[in-house]
């Protein structure tokens, strides 16, 4: 039993195992071009799906993949008011009277506090 102990092995720091008799998945190698002039390329399994865009291994910017057309861009929604919300729930005819009876309320509040 002695001898089949590993005398000054690191627990998980070291695998054992070697790269006979294993066979490798198949790879393709996909580029990507940096938009700050870098070049460089990335293994994937064959049957992976290849991302559009992947981060640039030099200087962390979105690299577009070299053979694939620019990405669509995303559709900007314009940012709704208060004003917007309020049109679509309601009427311009209630949104009317709604001011007219807060006016109302401000005026006979105005009117109390200088009575």
């Amino acid at each position: 039993m002695g001898e089949r102990v590993l005398r000054g092995s690191r627990l998980g720091a070291v695998s054992y195992e070697n790269d006979r008799n294993t066979d490798l998945a198949p790879r393709q190698s996909v580029h990507y071009d940096c938009p700050k002039g870098h070049h460089f390329t990335v293994p994937f399994a064959a049957e992976a799906e290849v991302p559009g865009t992947w981060e640039c291994s030099f200087c962390g910017t979105a690299a577009q993949h070299a053979g694939a057309a620019p990405p669509e861009p995303k559709k900007v929604r314009p940012t709704r008011t208060h004003m917007d919300m309020l049109r679509e729930r309601r009427t311009t005819d209630d949104l009317e009277e709604v001011l007219k009876e807060q006016l109302a309320a401000l005026h006979s509040a105005q009117k109390r506090k200088s009575a």
